[in-house]
């Protein structure tokens, strides 16, 4: 048995790839503890899920997507979950992307440690959400960037999220990114662990909902300047859900068109696995289309809301011109449009409205390739 030590910044509550993969490894039978970094301090400091250990710090709260306050409270964590493991030494440090690479090539370093680089997303993009035309945020990109190519040289082995769909697709994934740089990686994509159904019928008020994090006002606004050109009769009821640093200004654009032009529009905060099967069951239409400006959608970023509302029966709207929408236009479980298009997105919510999918492939794929590829560095 190998004792794995995860690390995340983020508080884990939940975040369904970490565990789903936490939980993958302790079904062969290994010790997995996930290292979260609970930024608002909201969570409990211990909590195991489904045989994962959870262990929580609290080191003063920051919030996601700023600036200072919250590098040197990803800095301050990565430093104390260092120095805790070098205490008690794992078998194997996993890192889930970039943010947390600074933990694993310390103890590889020191102690020779095989490290695992887990690259959901390009984290180096996300500082430029707030302002993505902002040139001191793209000198910040370009240098988080090169730091995490540079950590990448210490790393045993890279596990990504997205890659080609075959070998003549027409867009590329993070793994063509990774190997552009001279790094090879294997593909794990972040599809749901089953499929569900959505029982609720298709009726004449119709849903279309955006459950997962609100990092940018922009694709909100795109949302809101689209469904004001429905007659008010034909505007379906808006549910959004989830927290993140533009929850708030999303908010009040919303409360706003509520009282200005009468939307239905129903808005909350974080919400866990057993809350997204609620309100899925009440969606049409998943909304998730992204700013291309920050550069993680043109590379190969895949929404985990569009397979996980697929699961469920739900279409999906996405951005065309890369590989989410490449990818839901070939497995038919979403239409693609370009940013910006209010004409295109309308006639795609309407056109799927009374549409149902189905998920062909689930994480039973995914669960065999990360055995296979995890397997080297798994003995004891």
């Amino acid at each position: 048995m190998a004792h794995i030590a995860m690390v995340v910044t983020n508080a884990c509550s939940p975040d369904p790839r970490v565990l789903r993969h936490a939980g993958w490894l302790v079904d062969l039978g290994h010790e997995v503890t996930v290292h979260a970094y609970d930024r608002k301090e909201e969570h409990a400091l211990s909590e195991s899920h489904s045989g994962v250990r959870i262990m929580r710090y609290h080191l003063g709260k920051s919030q996601y997507g700023g600036m200072l306050k919250t590098a040197l409270g990803i800095r301050q964590f990565c430093k104390t979950v260092s120095r805790g493991l070098a205490t008690n030494k794992p078998n194997v440090v996993y890192c889930h992307d970039a943010d947390t690479l600074s933990v694993g090539c310390f103890l590889k370093k020191k102690y020779g440690i095989p490290l695992i680089f887990d690259m959901h997303d390009l984290q180096h993009t996300w500082v430029r959400m707030p302002a993505p035309k902002s040139m001191i945020r793209r000198m910040l990109s370009r240098m988080m960037e090169k730091k995490m190519f540079q950590r990448l040289n210490q790393v045993d082995f890279i596990l990504t999220s997205s890659g080609k769909i075959t070998s003549n697709s027409k867009f590329e994934g993070f793994r063509e990114y990774l190997k552009s740089h001279g790094h090879s990686s294997v593909v794990v994509e972040n599809r749901p662990e089953m499929k569900a159904s959505n029982e609720a019928e298709k009726s004449d008020d119709w849903c279309v909902g955006y459950l997962g994090r609100v990092r940018e006002l922009e694709p909100f606004e795109f949302l809101l300047e689209t469904l004001l050109t429905f007659e008010p009769q034909e505007r379906p009821r808006i549910r959004i859900a989830g927290d993140g640093v533009a929850f708030q200004p999303v908010s009040e654009l919303f409360d706003s068109a509520k009282r200005e032009h009468g939307l239905s529009v129903e808005i909350s905060g974080a919400f866990d696995t057993g809350g997204f099967e609620k309100m899925i069951q009440e969606i049409d239409v998943m909304f998730a289309i992204y700013s291309p400006m920050r550069g993680n959608i043109l590379q190969g970023a895949l929404p985990v809301k569009m397979f996980d509302a697929a699961a469920h029966g739900v279409p999906s709207v996405v951005n065309d011109s890369c590989l989410m929408g490449e990818l839901a236009e070939h497995e038919g479980i979403g239409h693609s449009i370009g940013w910006l298009q209010k004409q295109d997105l309308a006639k795609s919510l309407l056109e799927l409205r009374t549409v149902r999918v189905e998920l062909d492939s689930t994480s039973e794929r995914e669960r065999k390739r990360f055995i296979e590829a995890m397997k080297p560095y798994l003995s004891d």
